[in-house]
């Protein structure tokens, strides 16, 4: 068993599910709980990955600027502001907190 092996098994899956997606009949997916339940995974999925981003390092667990930094987004998106003046304080406050020396 090579490394090209589980490539091409995981291909052929990807390319399966893909086609399951395309034959479901849509009206199986404009049902209220199917519908809800995709709305809920995209957020899972993207929390997750928001997580993982900002906590991982590797293997470890590493909590440094990425941390604050998610927080004040987070306040500003509870606020309302701009996506763009959220980016940009975040990114403030990393940089601060490096330059400061209280963060990696």
């Amino acid at each position: 068993m090579t490394l090209w092996t589980p490539i091409l098994i995981a291909s052929i899956a990807c390319v399966v599910l893909k086609m399951a997606g395309y034959l479901t009949p849509p009206a199986w997916l404009e049902r209220p709980r199917p519908a809800r339940i995709t709305d809920l995974l995209t957020v899972a999925l993207l929390s997750a990955l928001v997580a993982v981003q900002t906590l991982g390092d590797g293997r470890a667990i590493t909590v440094d600027a990425r941390v604050p930094a998610l927080a004040v987004a987070g306040i500003l998106l509870w606020f309302r502001a701009p996506f763009l003046v959220v980016v940009l304080a975040a990114a403030v406050v990393a940089a601060l907190l490096r330059a400061a020396g209280l963060a990696a």
